[in-house]
């Protein structure tokens, strides 16, 4: 539904005109330096063009089903009672090949850096909006957690907190095994080493339902294309990888607060309190 018509007026942004449709929840907009991706925001309906006032980032990434503004509109009231700027990436199937569900979430998929596409449009919100320092929030589920735990390992430094919901597969912070099951070849692959120094600083949550033990989703054949040595190590369903991740994140000194939603399988819509409350607590700190 469009949102309803209201007075408008020209108001002036941070280094650009925004408009009626650049507050509360916006449309998608093409990414400027790769227009085959998009991103919608929520942005508070009283932002101030002509304040000071810095507004957190918080950066939502959907899961395999792409429902990026339904985790936008889950976080509006959130947005408004934090005063801060959601950003919700939209990375569609089949870029490149025809179907494909997977393509971000393993960061990279053939010429791709999904991290890079998501730090544009981070460029293009700064630019925009008036973004607080610090680092961003992100949260993702499922697919979208695949997407948040492995974007943390790359960039902890982009981040002030994490919140990793349920991903099916999981890179634990292994130097026997390659990307990504391990992280033995990230300098050669991404020109990136582990700062676990950084990792450290990030707030990070473990987020997965008490009944989330399906396997038919992530369970990896040997004779997949996605099968790598080491495919095993993970555990059978997503409550074990998670605490495997949780897991190989403390060994290295890396804080982790698991939260399990009692009596929820993998249904992302009922995990979002969850997310909210642990966003929540890091935007008061």
């Amino acid at each position: 539904m469009d949102k309803p018509s209201l007075p408008t007026t020209k108001r002036q942004g941070h280094g650009d005109k925004l408009s009626f449709y650049d507050f509360g929840p916006t449309p998608f907009f093409a990414l400027q330096k790769d227009q085959r991706f998009s991103y919608c925001l929520y942005v508070p309906q009283d932002y101030d063009e002509q304040a000071s006032q810095t507004y957190p980032l918080v950066t939502l990434v959907h899961g395999t089903g792409r429902t990026a503004a339904q985790y936008r509109d889950f976080f509006a009231d959130f947005a408004e009672e934090h005063q801060c700027i959601v950003l919700a990436p939209l990375f569609p199937v089949g870029i490149i090949e025809p179907n494909d569900l997977t393509n971000y979430k393993r960061i990279q998929f053939h010429d791709i850096r999904y991290d890079h596409v998501l730090l544009w449009m981070v460029e293009e919100v700064e630019k925009k909006y008036r973004i607080a320092s610090g680092g961003m929030a992100m949260y993702g589920f499922s697919g979208g957690g695949q997407f948040v735990q492995r974007f943390f390992i790359l960039h902890p430094e982009k981040l002030r907190a994490v919140s990793i919901g349920a991903p099916g597969v999981v890179t634990l912070l292994d130097e026997d095994y390659d990307w990504w099951v391990g992280v033995r070849d990230l300098k050669a692959r991404f020109g990136i080493g582990v700062n676990i120094d950084a990792m450290r600083q990030v707030k990070v949550q473990t987020l997965v339902g008490s009944k989330d033990d399906a396997t038919w989703e992530i369970t990896i054949p040997r004779n997949s294309p996605l099968w790598m040595d080491g495919a095993d190590k993970q555990g059978a369903n997503r409550l074990e990888r998670i605490e495997a991740l949780a897991s190989s994140f403390e060994k290295h000194g890396i804080a982790v607060q698991r939260d399990v939603v009692a009596g929820v399988a993998h249904e992302p819509y009922k995990m979002v309190d969850a997310a909210r409350h642990f966003m929540a607590e890091v935007l008061r700190s």
